[in-house]
């Protein structure tokens, strides 16, 4: 599956620099507005230490991990979605993106400019939040007018159609996320087909600096040495009550050590005051944001991970290898990874009724590794 993200956000909160950080692609990261103007792609890896545990188990000549795909799209300003800020075109890339990570700064630095010269979590997302609510009002409103004719007509799809879309219309002009509102199995389809900018999965990054007066932080009373600051709780009650989910991230920390693996690396994350790798937590968050999860296939030739969506039947399952494999499909062989491994073979995990042959109606497992028979 070809997956992707963008990672959207105000100018100078740390789009480019997380997006070196995640990729160890270098785009242009300076300190000033529209930057980044053509969107960076990047393909990134999803951490799975159980990948590397079966290529070392099958003496794999290959490791494929599942990966991500992330756009970086320049910084968006207030008034993108009337065209403000070359707006029209970096809404457009993010329309052809499966889900958002929206960067948010949290961190005080007078050396970096913030666009709106304060910083102010809950004001930045909910300034990009509104675009992307004005972007689709825009696009509802046409579609709702195209639908005239038909509804006058009494075509019954065009009159369910024109009633589905006058609610999201209502949600959108209370402000709020197509994302929030609740849709049953008839009318999802319906909003699906539009594309809507803010019904995309969202997940908020909230960018730190080590040695900078972060938010998080300064809500801490420390022998005086540290300021009350009711900005970091208030976002923590934004998100929540909108039930968005988040990660924080000190992206310049992981740009700097982008290029370091193992003991080195931990060991410098501590001289900088980095604590845990931001970025595999990143990267994981995202793949679970879009209801993704991991099968695997191991053998000598190689190991691999393969994406699905959660719930897959194992011919839908096998799809991601390759399309016949739904049509064509006879049965499947599963053995959940860390059995398998405790097994010590292949042969051994038979001997012991831990491989299953599985078939059409099997829902796919997180951690299952599969072999489909065609």
């Amino acid at each position: 599956m070809q997956l992707n993200l963008s990672i959207v956000g105000l100018p100078n909160v740390g789009k480019s620099t997380l997006f070196n950080a995640l990729t160890k692609k270098a785009v242009p990261a300076e300190n000033y507005p529209f930057c980044t103007i053509d969107p960076s792609v990047g393909i990134v890896p999803v951490p799975d230490e159980r990948l590397w545990k079966l290529s070392e188990f099958s003496k794999s000549a290959k490791t494929i991990p599942a990966v991500v795909e992330f756009v970086d799209i320049a910084g968006l300003v207030k008034g993108a979605s009337e065209g403000e800020g070359l707006g029209n075109k970096f809404l457009q890339n993010i329309r052809e993106t499966d889900a958002i990570l929206q960067v948010v700064r949290i961190f005080e630095d007078e050396n970096v400019i913030h666009v709106a010269g304060k910083i102010d979590p809950v004001s930045d997302i909910e300034v990009i939040n509104l675009e992307l609510v004005l972007a689709d009002t825009e696009t509802v409103t046409k579609r709702l007018g195209s639908l005239g004719r038909d509804v006058k007509k009494g075509d019954k799809q065009a009159v369910f159609e024109h009633e589905v879309l006058e609610k999201v219309l209502k949600h959108l002009e209370l402000g709020k996320l197509v994302n929030t509102l609740a849709l049953d199995e008839k009318e999802t389809p319906v909003v699906k087909q539009l594309n809507l900018l803010s019904a995309k999965p969202i997940l908020y990054c909230l960018n730190k600096k080590a040695g900078g007066r972060n938010l998080d932080e300064m809500v801490e009373v420390s022998r005086g040495t540290l300021d009350t600051d009711d900005r970091w709780q208030k976002l923590l009650q934004f998100l929540k009550e909108n039930n968005f989910k988040f990660v924080v991230v000190d992206a310049k920390i992981e740009d700097e050590l982008k290029d370091l693996v193992g003991e080195e690396k931990e060991m410098f994350r501590k001289e900088l005051g980095g604590k845990d790798d931001g970025i595999d937590h990143l990267i994981k968050s995202g793949y679970e944001l879009l209801n993704l999860i991991t099968y695997f296939t191991t053998g000598e030739d190689e190991s691999r991970a393969w994406t699905i969506v959660r719930d897959s039947t194992a011919p839908v399952a096998g799809m991601a290898i390759h399309t016949d494999f739904r049509d064509k499909f006879i049965r499947a062989e599963v053995v959940f990874w860390s059995d398998l491994l405790s097994a010590g073979s292949y042969v051994h995990a038979r001997e012991k009724g831990l491989v299953r042959t599985e078939g059409k109606e099997y829902v796919v497992k997180d951690g299952d590794v599969v072999e489909f028979r065609i």
